[in-house]
């Protein structure tokens, strides 16, 4: 019985770093094309499928091997310069690659190698082993190469073949190497293997039983202090009080280091997400008779994983569109002046608490004025709306549910089909999206992120004798405002702040507990709110200062709840509702109709 545990671990380590190893592949096979006399490059992804090859032999799986190996031979003879890299060639090399991903899928769900139809793609790749073999026969020898290059070094696995020797982790631990997005120079074999006995792979639900702890204890640092500085108060001359006061700062401090340390261990880079890219747009350019460049930035750029998860499907979606309908097709473009080539640049970069991931394509742009048109037909909006709504306005319909049922208007670039899920995803995150465009020039589509779910700062504000928190990363500023201030225009309420007319609303009335006509006082606090582009005044009874809070699922049964976020504790044990922001947003346009009165940033 222990025997077959330790092969399953053993598996399940294969498993997931092949997965890792194949998945870097893909951007190194794409920047091949563009440099196929790369001989950096041509190692790196050779010495890769080596070691899967080497891995899945030492583990029997014999067709995950015969893939592999043919695959091998094809590597081995471009880096050799007996082949020239061709689109037919990369093209069989990527979906070898593609049945090795099948492979091992099938063996994660049943710890053994399904029986798959692997003989067309081993046929087409010997049938170009063998052609480049006849055309090498005609042409002249090529100089001999070096020892080490005709036989690469014996991988870990290969010279393991006892199990009782640690076979797993020397097939693990190789492909783990060629992660980065671009190529890098091979490392010396010592100085690599003695860098990967550091690391350790710790399964995620561990980590998120860490995080928990850690959130609880966060909890009851807050209360504690709280009670610190009430005692402080009322008995700072007391020389167990001030002891209390060091000791409880020491613990502050150390807390606050422990959750910095254990949300970086759940911090990944974006490169995880994006690395799957450059195949997509590679396949789907090549599918429409496009030529497209897809430029990655900032891919080094960490966010914790719970968001990666979120954020890959609605990329997927939007770089779908920009290949399929935002770029142009070559004729199209070069008679609008443009280069033949498109561009799609996908970027990363972290300011402050948030993390914003940017898709920007040079095509042809959305056109507000179809947008408008297609909405009023579908009975979206009225005549009036089409007269007042700006641009920015007009873009935003196209996360209307309603908006994405009916047929494709070309001229709006398709991206009308499943927007209001994309946004759905990223604001279930307390994300914003942001639409800028221009017709002829180009979209460019801005998600703003948190860095993390779990623990965030928020804002602590009081109505009608209740507490709320606000994430911070939505709140602008606070002030004062005496009565006279708010003016009611067209029946709303509004505020100039430094030349800014801001429509304002009451929290109380946002959350459903405004009951009649409540008499104002002279002066009152405003919250300044800022949703992507979107940016209002909220009202409130009292601000009870900035905390830490750990965010909480609100259940099956209130899950879902519109504007509500989640639940925390906060310092002196209070349970309070946590504001999404985003969703009032949605509230103020339904409920008090001032969505064409938000004042853009």
């Amino acid at each position: 019985m222990e025997g077959m545990e330790g092969m399953e671990e053993i598996i399940q380590d294969f498993i997931i770093e092949s997965s890792e190893a194949l998945d870097s592949l893909e951007q190194k096979f794409l920047e091949l094309e563009e440099n196929p006399e790369d001989s950096e490059l041509l190692n790196d992804v050779f010495r890769t499928i080596h070691t899967v090859k080497g891995a899945a032999g030492f583990l029997a799986f014999e067709q995950t091997v015969e893939v592999a190996h043919i695959t091998e031979d094809i590597l081995n003879r471009l880096r050799k310069g007996e082949m020239k890299l061709s689109t037919k060639i990369m093209d069989a090399v990527l979906q070898s690659v593609d049945m090795l991903k099948a492979l091992l899928k099938s063996i994660e769900e049943n710890m053994k190698e399904d029986k798959m139809e692997v003989d067309p793609i081993v046929s087409c790749l010997r049938d170009i082993l063998e052609a480049s073999k006849a055309v090498a026969a005609d042409a002249p020898a090529p100089e001999p190469e070096s020892e080490q290059s005709e036989s690469p070094e014996p991988e870990a696995v290969e010279e393991m073949p006892s199990e009782a020797e640690p076979a797993a982790e020397g097939a693990a631990a190789e492909p783990a190497a060629p992660v980065e997005v671009k190529a890098a120079a091979p490392p010396a074999k010592k100085a690599a293997a003695k860098e990967k006995e550091y690391n350790i792979r710790v399964d995620i639900s561990r980590l998120d039983a860490v995080m928990d702890l850690v959130g609880e204890l966060v909890l009851a640092r807050n209360r504690l202090d709280r009670i610190d500085s009430r005692l402080m108060e009322q008995y700072h001359e007391n020389e167990l009080v001030v002891q209390l006061d060091e000791a409880v700062a020491q613990l502050s401090l150390a807390t606050s280091d422990l959750q910095l340390a254990v949300m970086k261990m759940r911090m990944q880079p974006v490169s995880k997400v994006f690395n799957k890219f450059p195949r997509m747009v590679r396949d789907l350019a090549k599918t429409n008779g496009k030529v497209i460049d897809l430029v990655i930035k900032g891919e080094e750029t960490e966010v914790d994983k719970s968001v990666i998860e979120e954020i890959a499907d609605p990329l997927v979606h939007i770089i779908r569109n920009s290949v399929d309908h935002g770029i142009e097709s070559i004729d199209v473009r070069l008679g609008a002046g443009k280069p033949g080539k498109g561009t799609i640049t996908l970027s990363a970069y972290q300011e402050g608490r948030n993390i914003f991931i940017t898709i920007e394509d040079d095509g042809k742009g959305i056109d507000p004025e179809a947008i408008k048109a297609s909405a009023l037909k579908k009975g979206l909006i009225t005549e009036i709306d089409v007269k007042k709504f700006t641009d920015r306005e007009a873009w935003d319909l196209i996360f209307m549910p309603g908006f994405s049922t009916a047929e494709k208007v070309t001229d709006i670039s398709g991206r009308g089909v499943g927007m209001d899920v994309v946004k759905t995803n990223i604001m279930r995150i307390n994300g914003t999206v942001l639409i800028d465009s221009k017709v002829g020039k180009g979209t460019k589509i801005t998600f703003r992120l948190p860095l993390t779910l779990a623990i965030i700062n928020a804002l602590n504000v009081e109505a009608e004798g209740e507490l709320y928190a606000i994430p911070l990363t939505t709140v602008m500023e606070n002030m004062r405002v005496h009565k006279d201030q708010i003016k009611m225009i067209n029946g709303k309420k509004m505020v100039n702040i430094r030349d800014s007319v801001l429509p304002v609303v009451n929290l109380d009335d946002l959350v459903g507990i405004g009951g009649a006509e409540k008499e104002e006082g002279e002066w009152m606090y405003l919250v300044i709110v800022e949703i992507g582009d979107r940016r209002f005044g909220m009202l409130v009874d009292k601000l009870h200062g900035q905390e830490e809070i750990v965010m909480k699922s609100m259940g099956e049964y209130l899950k879902g709840t519109a504007g509500i976020a989640g639940a925390c504790v906060t310092g002196d044990g209070k349970v309070i509702l946590i504001l999404d922001m985003g969703g009032l947003v949605e509230v103020m346009k339904t409920k008090h109709g001032i969505e064409g009165d938000l004042t853009r940033s």
